[in-house]
């Protein structure tokens, strides 16, 4: 990853993610493997964009992004490639109506790898922000339940079902990455100049080895055309008056536990990336007329 991006951090896991959750979004959303921390979404939200702006997430989920935006006065639109995923967050966009907000948002079925031919002409160059991240296949979390006779047993830690190829979280890493930067690219055609694109991202370990998956996204996003702007650490520990509260899952502590134990002197990792890129300040179509004119 390149060293001469600015970098901030962000305090985002002040309370703890239950806490952020909290009366925005139904019981049925605990269940998605791999949501957004609100607060991450709500910070970049707030940070680069305006009121009625229009923010988009290619891939929304629980539609953590929609929710956020519609709180502060955004408007939004979503894609979702799991029809179950679909309707949970139209449920919680829902739950924003019952509360109270007023909004214009939307949530399309279907692949953002076809994301020119989902949304709507008319959005094309509109959209201020993208928020959004990458799935995470198999290196997704999940929750526990421990039972007599059967030890611990994970649930809550797949997308879908893992026999669909056409989901990006299970077609493997390298396709993964190539559909991802379609996907960014595509979304980049409904920005307006100069609008910034969020991807909150974490590396993994997969049998004691790091992937780094940052350093790809951020090669993908250059692929896409996009211009990487900023660094961001999106803090997933509690900022304590001299420490760090680590707020790790139940598999992150238990694999840290066995690796230290083979010797290998592991820490639980305390924050995501937010790698930012934003779009050329004039479309591409301009610039070429102007250096023609010259």
């Amino acid at each position: 990853m390149s060293n001469d991006l600015p970098v901030s951090v962000w305090a985002t896991a002040q309370a703890s993610p239950t806490t952020q959750r909290k009366n925005r979004y139904t019981r049925e959303s605990i269940a998605h493997p791999a949501k957004m921390l609100p607060d991450v979404v709500r910070y970049a939200i707030a940070h680069y964009t305006e009121p009625d702006d229009l923010v988009l997430d290619p891939m929304c989920g629980i539609g953590t992004t929609l929710v956020e935006a519609v709180h502060l006065g955004r408007r939004a639109a979503g894609i979702e490639y799991e029809p179950h995923w679909v309707t949970v967050a139209n449920n919680n966009l829902a739950l924003a109506t019952e509360h109270g907000v007023e909004h214009d948002a939307h949530v399309i079925h279907g692949d953002a790898r076809q994301l020119t031919t989902l949304l709507p002409p008319d959005l094309r160059g509109q959209v201020s922000l993208v928020v959004t991240s990458p799935p995470y296949g198999p290196s997704t979390h999940g929750r526990v339940a421990v039972a007599p006779g059967e030890g611990i047993q994970k649930y809550f830690h797949q997308y879908g079902s893992t026999l669909d190829r056409g989901n990006l979280a299970n077609i493997g890493h390298h396709r993964l990455l190539a559909g991802f930067t379609r996907i960014l690219a595509a979304a980049a055609e409904f920005m307006r100049p100069g609008g910034h694109i969020a991807i909150t991202v974490r590396p993994w370990r997969e049998h004691a080895e790091l992937i780094d998956l940052p350093s790809q996204i951020l090669t993908c996003g250059r692929n896409a055309g996009l211009i990487p702007v900023e660094r961001c650490v999106a803090l997933l520990a509690r900022v304590a008056e001299h420490d760090f509260v680590a707020r790790g899952s139940f598999f992150q502590r238990d694999f840290l536990r066995k690796q230290r134990e083979a010797g290998l002197p592991l820490h639980l990792i305390a924050h995501e990336d937010v790698l930012v890129f934003r779009t050329p300040l004039r479309p591409a179509h301009e610039a070429a007329t102007e250096v023609r004119a010259a």
